[in-house]
């Protein structure tokens, strides 16, 4: 397992653990005992350090490497899952993933960013970072669950929209613009997961949704920490400061109205019990999407336009 920097006592404990299970192993000596008053000191510093997790350490864990990615939530959740390519424009992005299947009974349309898990995947996905090709894929895969009435589902892990100058040549800008359009004029059910990073635009062009939900431990803001450091303390060493005047914790974010519901995560993060993590999720997008279904097409796109035209409006005279 990877363990982040303020971990490093829980990583001693388990590692010996780990000694002792393989002396167990090996020499057959009866340690269960010793192996469960260990488990109860992990478990016991698991529960308090995650209880008082500062907004950088929860920036951590969001870009945990084993924390559950996009392509991990659509094998667990969605069944005949068939992706559709391009943007009938320019090019085939892989760092925004989508297509149709059916969750739970029900045919969706699923959109959403993959980072990749090893160097390899994480290159061919450009580490989730989409290039303008990505956004407008996301367009039509919209338009399409639209014209025949299918809900759609984004799952959001993104640092932000790819910054490279091939990008800001094919309008990126526009593209995330357009995507945020589309999101707030279709028809049909949007539901929004917010499952690790959340950065800029790059996370809002997918999230401007009837239901926002964010897991436990995962980040959403305007700006990176560090990105948001470099620009107001000329540094990047002011990242946990940056972190902290950002509110971009699930819990800030509920406080402030800008998600709609967070989903708790398992003792020690979403990277410790993947499959109850992604049940959890599951479970809470079906009972928004149950709900949702319930309403005319009008209302759902007069709502969701609603809804964000009220954010920050509360106390402003």
């Amino acid at each position: 397992m990877n363990f982040l920097d303020f971990e490093k006592p829980i990583a001693e404990l388990e590692g010996k653990i780990e000694e002792l299970r393989h002396l167990s192993d090996t020499d057959e000596i009866n340690i269960a005992d010793e192996v469960a008053r260990l488990q109860a000191k992990v478990d016991k510093l698991l529960k308090s350090t995650y209880a008082k997790l500062t907004p950088w350490q929860k920036t951590q864990v969001a870009r945990h490497p084993d924390r559950p990615h996009f392509s991990d939530y659509v094998a667990h959740l969605v069944e005949d899952f068939t992706p559709l390519a391009g943007d009938r424009a320019f090019a085939e992005d892989r760092a925004i993933i989508g297509g149709l299947g059916r969750f739970r009974g029900r045919s969706v349309m699923v959109i959403g960013h993959e980072k990749g898990r090893d160097t390899e995947s994480r290159v061919r996905h450009n580490f989730g970072m989409a290039r303008p090709e990505g956004y407008r894929k996301a367009r039509r895969l919209m338009a399409m669950a639209d014209r025949f009435h299918i809900p759609v589902v984004t799952l959001v892990d993104t640092a932000g929209a790819y910054p490279g100058v091939d990008a800001e040549a094919r309008g990126q800008a526009e593209a995330i613009a357009r995507a945020i359009e589309s999101c707030l004029a279709i028809r049909v059910p949007l539901i929004t997961a917010i499952i690790g990073e959340g950065g800029s635009g790059g996370a809002i062009a997918l999230a401007a949704a009837n239901t926002v939900v964010m897991l436990e431990h995962s980040i959403y803001s305007v700006i990176s920490p560090e990105g948001c450091a470099s620009i107001l303390w000329r540094s990047g060493d002011n990242a946990q400061d940056a972190a902290e005047a950002l509110k971009l914790t699930a819990q800030d974010l509920h406080r402030l109205g800008v998600v709609d519901l967070v989903v708790p995560e398992p003792l020690g993060g979403a990277h410790r019990a993947r499959n109850q993590t992604m049940d959890a999720l599951g479970d809470t997008i079906e009972q928004s999407l149950t709900a949702l279904l319930a309403l005319d097409g009008g209302v759902l796109r007069a709502r969701r336009r609603d809804k964000f035209l009220e954010m920050g409006r509360q106390g402003v005279h």
